[in-house]
């Protein structure tokens, strides 16, 4: 599902206009981000869990030269699997 697919389900399952459900989308996005650079974790419950991880640097490897490369230190994002979620899934 793309993210405009996303809007239009939003916008028929609540009744707002496209313009509408995409600031709501916008908002919730922004959310996340912001949840994440403070606070390091975002909760939904029964929905998932996001969470920033630190990622120190390390040597890697090119796999079509075989040549050692730096690879710098960075923030992942994982995500776990709510409850409610799992079950709607499975």
């Amino acid at each position: 599902m793309s993210k405009t697919d996303l809007v239009n389900y939003i916008a028929e399952e609540t009744g707002l206009t496209k313009a509408d459900a995409s600031r709501a989308l916008e908002a919730m996005m922004s959310g996340v981000v912001k949840g994440l650079k403070e606070e390091g974790k975002v909760t939904l419950t029964g929905f998932c869990t996001y969470t920033a991880k630190n990622k120190e640097a390390k040597m890697g490897r090119n796999p079509k030269t075989g040549e050692a490369v730096k690879i710098p230190a960075r923030v992942a994002v994982t995500i776990k699997a709510g409850s409610k979620l799992k079950e709607a899934l499975n």
